[in-house]
């Protein structure tokens, strides 16, 4: 193996539309790259670079149009804007479409091609269809694969993929403001009432309505269901929350998620699909246990710092979080077992020299090739 300490001199850092944990992975990578020495192109849609600041990070933002779905006129523009990375000594992206469109772009032209999956595609029908296209077009084409869970891994080595490992994807620190905790109950209108929270896109993949159906339960007791985030079925919620009276509010988009786990009992997570969830890594290193479904690799990060249920199983999630605040002794186990398990979770630096040795495997594999 050669040594990971040693960076490749020209990297390209593909995504597409991200407003969150991508992004954020990628500009993290960006800058720890660039501190070990690289040149880094980060190639993406406007809006992405303008949201993450990538130049700001030291490297240089290139403009692609990459959407967040198919659009076949938008996707050959952007394949033809990627073949302009060539010249990379590795280039590397992030999620499935990123990664098809790489590897199209980059088919045949001996330029090594690593891709982190971070997202599962749960979409059925005519788009699930597509997704399915995408990801043997990443099997077959990319040297290596990066993947967040380990049922990611297991569905790549199916469709062929000849290289894959686990991904790091640590959460960048979150540091509360500081303010009270009174002050962020009082801000948010809670007094003393036990606090639920989940930090999610208001979309499919979150399974929200499992949420609302566990929240059912709770009208009437005091607990409030705090929903930070948005998305397109805020609407949807809305109407139903306020239909039948739910104890959930929905808070739209946060920048002080750190304030709001300060007042929250537990992170609630009723996802279909997560990989690495970042929230989930805040929550534990902010010492707050997590209530979850059982998938994706949200197992393997929590431990014993958390309490898992099946996905779509009300009942169960609704038994969780009330054992959780009806039992303070398994709350207070869960509360220690999530300051350990968050201080075991990996960081930054760990991450960025993970994928420097990812990219020296490649490149000395390509090396004895050629």
């Amino acid at each position: 193996m050669t040594d990971p300490a040693t960076p490749a001199s020209r990297i390209a850092l593909v995504l597409g539309t991200s407003t969150g944990g991508v992004g954020r992975h990628v500009a993290m990578l960006a800058e720890g790259l660039t501190r070990e020495g690289s040149r880094v192109v980060v190639a993406g849609p406007p809006g992405t670079g303008e949201d993450f600041a990538f130049g700001r990070l030291g490297a240089v933002f290139l403009p692609v149009p990459i959407s967040d779905r198919p659009r076949p006129l938008n996707d050959l523009r952007a394949v033809r804007a990627l073949r302009g990375l060539r010249g990379a000594d590795v280039v590397h992206a992030h999620g499935l479409r990123a990664g098809a469109l790489a590897a199209l772009a980059l088919a045949g032209t001996g330029t090594g091609l690593v891709v982190t999956l971070h997202n599962a595609a749960t979409a059925g029908g005519a788009v699930g269809a597509v997704y399915a296209l995408l990801e043997r077009i990443v099997a077959r084409l990319a040297d290596r694969i990066l993947v967040v869970s380990p049922d990611l891994g297991e569905r790549m080595t199916r469709l062929g993929a000849r290289h894959v490992e686990a991904a790091v994807v640590p959460a960048p620190a979150l540091t509360p403001s500081g303010r009270p905790a009174g002050d962020v109950r009082a801000e948010l209108g809670v007094g003393g009432s036990p606090v639920l929270l989940t930090v999610a896109r208001l979309a499919q993949q979150k399974g929200l309505e499992t949420l609302l159906d566990a929240a059912a339960a709770f009208t009437g007791t005091g607990s409030v269901f705090l929903v930070a985030g948005d998305g397109p079925l805020r609407g949807p919620l809305e109407e139903r929350i306020a239909r039948e009276g739910l104890p959930v509010r929905l808070l739209g988009n946060r920048n002080d998620v750190g304030d709001l786990l300060t007042v929250a009992e537990a992170l609630v997570v009723p996802s279909r699909w997560e990989g690495q969830p970042l929230v989930v890594q805040e929550a534990l290193r902010a010492g707050r246990p997590v209530v979850a479904t059982a998938v994706g690799g949200i197992p393997a990060m929590t431990g014993d710092a958390g309490l898992l249920v099946p996905y779509g199983d009300a009942g169960a999630l609704r038994g969780a979080v009330g054992r959780l605040l009806t039992d303070r002794d398994l709350a207070e186990t869960l509360r220690r077992a999530a300051v350990r398990r968050g201080g075991e979770l990996p960081g930054a630096s760990e991450a960025v020299g993970a994928v420097l040795e990812v990219y020296a495997d490649l490149r000395a594999d390509r090396g004895r090739i050629t």
